[in-house]
């Protein structure tokens, strides 16, 4: 029925462009996500009010949701498992997946809750530090899983920013365990730095004994190995995943694979399109992993892999929001994959 299965955090992204300055004023650090109550978001955006910074965009968020987006719009077939209130704004959450191609339930609408929201604050680098009410999201249990939706999955993908939520982790044991029933492969998504800090055991509970696949960024494989150099930090992942995925802003990513029984490693450096004009990072990642999980779904090599989800990124950061037209997508894929 569904090549992937995916759960993660439902979030309504809004979008302010603002300065270093500005930023540094509402104390976020910097590149990270910060989780934070309704009334230290109320606050936030009483502050951007108050100094004039208008938003710039509403849309559809949430890393995995993102990931799914891209899977999705390349031609995929993607379970997307989350939790929504039934608001206006979860409504326009599920509706916007649905039309993408993206399969939700029932299951995903909590009656009285309040959809999740995250500010996205875009500097003039492109950076996106961002600050996330997680709203009825953060009570997502095994009771908003649809489990039959695995039975016949390929994949499952993990949002690492569940690591956060102790609720969900029974649902997280309950979800490998099936995937190993059904021969599903399990791929974890870091998602943000501030996860690695501060929930990673948690993350190690998404790893389990191991995974198929794990993407993340430099910083993340940093905090994570203690390896200083990409290289080494990708290897030393390895004893976590068969295939590390260690991506680095403009510079090359770093694929490290360990075939089944063997005791060699591969490592594929893939070159990053060059971008003139970041506008916003703001989703980069999540595109990266939901277009490489798509080409290795169709199996190509990783290589193949790698260049097209570098494309795929590369377009996401010269535009403002986390995901591109359906047709982008497709228009990447035909020029990258079939040349």
């Amino acid at each position: 029925m569904y090549d992937v299965m995916a759960i993660g955090n439902a979030l309504v992204d809004h979008e302010y462009v603002l300065s270093d300055a500005a930023l540094e004023e509402t104390e976020l650090t910097k590149g990270n996500m910060t989780l934070a109550a309704i009334e230290e978001q109320q606050q936030l955006l009483a502050y951007f009010q108050l100094a004039n910074i208008a938003p710039s965009k509403q849309a559809g968020g949430g890393s995995a949701a993102n990931t799914m987006y891209t899977f999705a719009s390349l031609g995929g077939k993607p379970f997307y498992a989350c939790r929504v209130g039934d608001d206006e704004q979860g409504k326009f959450y599920l509706k916007d997946l649905n039309a993408a191609g993206v399969a939700t339930s029932e299951k995903s609408v909590h009656k009285g809750g309040v959809t999740g929201s995250c500010v996205v604050a875009v500097t003039e680098d492109g950076e996106r530090t961002m600050q996330t009410y997680l709203g009825t999201s953060s009570d997502i249990t095994a009771d908003n899983v649809d489990f039959d939706a695995l039975m016949h999955a390929d994949w499952l993908y993990l949002e690492g920013y569940l690591a956060m939520s102790e609720g969900i982790q029974p649902a997280m044991t309950q979800l490998r365990q099936q995937a190993g029933i059904h021969g599903a492969k399990i791929v974890v998504g870091f998602a943000d730095p501030a996860v690695v800090k501060f929930a990673k055991d948690g993350l190690l509970n998404m790893l389990g004994n191991k995974v198929e696949v794990i993407f993340c960024n430099v910083e993340e494989a940093r905090l994570f190995t203690d390896k200083k150099q990409i290289k080494a930090a990708a290897r030393a992942l390895l004893d976590y995943c068969r295939i590390a995925v260690v991506t680095d802003s403009a510079n090359d990513t770093i694929i490290a694979h360990k075939p089944d029984d063997s005791s060699e490693i591969d490592i594929h450096q893939v070159s990053t399109p060059t971008v003139a004009n970041v506008i916003d990072t703001n989703g980069a990642g999540d595109n990266y992993a939901g277009a490489f999980l798509y080409a290795l779904s169709q199996q190509y090599t990783l290589p193949e892999c790698g260049r097209l989800a570098s494309e795929v990124a590369s377009q996401v950061v010269q535009q403002f929001g986390p995901r591109l037209a359906s047709k982008e997508y497709q228009d990447i894929a035909q020029r990258v994959l079939m040349t």
